[in-house]
């Protein structure tokens, strides 16, 4: 892995330094090793029929994978950036797992970023492959690697205490056009046919997508958003969110709303969803330790999921820490409470506790409700970070036996990420 890093990462900085006028050249990245095993009989991690025992082969998925970046300031003020992300099984296949987290057991590799920016007095231009983080389009991470779009955005701030913001999505390398888990909680392939050549990136929707927000701060410690999407063809979106911090001493608040119109005659209900928040910051009797609480609800005629118009993944205050597309569903309540405890030179502690409940209302025919229960610990040593996730899931339609009861199940994951 070393000697893998090294040589791509002189041949990238090669590359890029042949180009004149090319300055401050940055290489960085990070490698990953991430495990999953799981004692549910379902397709969680893509194994049917599983065995049902943690540890075991047919239950356990792994992989690594290696994210080299350049960055440098080219001619006349603008930036560039070039990315690749390769996965790799280590053979980890021949006797401790049967699946990976994305892509098949051959070795992938794609170009993830690669993009230029250039800025005029308060405004920036930014054109090519690149992450984006909108609340209704937006690049997922949950898993090793993550989602981009090819995409042009430009930002603004002539508006005092203000950031505009404009962006043509037009491709990303998601499943069918929907990055993320084929029904809530399985693994999918963001890297389709990478392996066998194939351009992993296809059409964002059917036509692309436009977006335009405005985040704005003229409000002391609070922070208000405003975002309308139209996604050619399939639907428009707008999402209004509010979120304050200290105004009143250690506390925070939060409020969303967001709203989805699909352009189908067939299905023509709209979508819709609210979210609240409060959180609490025990620093003075206890430093280190936060709690936060939220609820949402979405409306009982929606059609579509409240939640990334690129996966399945939602911005929702509620979502859960591993189990999503249930919170965003139509027809649904919810609500999670956060507890994180940062234990000074031993790790930081999470605790994260979700649970839906969804009625048979007019687009829903299967209710599905779902309780998940999520403990992390986190710590670093230099650049090594290391995560060890312990999940308890119990859902109407995961883990279902062959008379179609469900019964909740535990799954143990482990990240290793060395940053460079």
């Amino acid at each position: 892995m070393k000697y893998a890093k090294l040589s791509l990462a002189a041949l990238l900085a090669l590359g890029v330094s042949a180009f004149a006028d090319v300055n401050n050249i940055k290489v960085s990245g990070d490698a990953k090793l991430f495990y999953a095993t799981q004692d549910g009989d379902n397709n969680q991690i893509g194994i049917r029929p599983a065995t049902g025992d943690l540890f075991s082969k047919n239950n356990s998925a792994g992989q690594a994978a290696l994210d080299l970046a350049v960055e440098a300031d080219l001619a006349d003020s603008a930036k560039g950036k070039v990315a690749i992300t390769a996965l790799n099984t280590l053979g980890l296949e021949n006797n401790l797992v049967s699946n990976v987290w994305e892509g098949g057991l051959g070795n992938q590799w794609w170009v993830s970023e690669a993009w230029l920016a250039k800025s005029i007095a308060n405004t920036t231009i930014k054109v090519g492959r690149q992450a984006i983080d909108t609340p209704l389009a937006f690049s997922e991470t949950w898993s090793i690697a993550q989602n981009t779009f090819d995409a042009a955005v430009v930002l603004n701030s002539d508006v005092p205490n203000t950031t505009l913001v404009a962006a043509w999505i037009g491709r990303g390398n998601n499943a069918s056009g929907v990055l993320g888990r084929t029904g809530a909680g399985t693994y999918t392939n963001i890297v389709r046919n990478a392996a066998n050549g194939a351009d992993p990136f296809v059409t964002f929707g059917t036509n692309g997508a436009y977006a335009v927000g405005a985040i704005n701060n003229s409000i002391e410690n609070v922070t208000l958003q405003a975002w309308y999407y139209d996604v050619q063809q399939i639907a428009r979106a707008y999402w209004l969110e509010a979120d304050v911090k200290n105004a009143v001493p250690n506390f925070i608040f939060g409020a969303q709303y967001a709203n989805l119109n699909p352009d189908n005659e067939i299905t023509p209900d709209e979508s819709s969803a609210w979210a609240l928040k409060v959180g609490y910051d025990f620093k003075d009797a206890v430093p280190g330790l936060k709690a936060c609480v939220s609820y949402s609800s979405t409306d009982d005629d929606g059609v579509v999921n409240i939640a990334n118009t690129a996966g399945t993944q939602s911005k929702l205050y509620t979502e859960a820490w591993w189990n999503y597309g249930y919170v965003s569903a139509p027809a649904t309540d919810a609500y999670n409470i956060t507890v994180k405890y940062d234990m000074k030179d031993v790790a930081e502690f999470g605790a994260y506790y979700t649970s839906t409940d969804q009625d048979k209302a007019k687009n829903v025919t299967m209710p599905y409700d779902m309780t998940e229960f999520t403990l992390t610990a986190t710590k670093s040593y230099g650049s090594l970070n290391t995560t060890l996730a312990y999940i308890y899931t119990d859902a109407d339609n995961q883990n279902v036996d062959a008379n179609g009861n469900a019964d909740s199940y535990n799954t143990v994951q482990v990240y290793l990420t060395y940053n460079f």
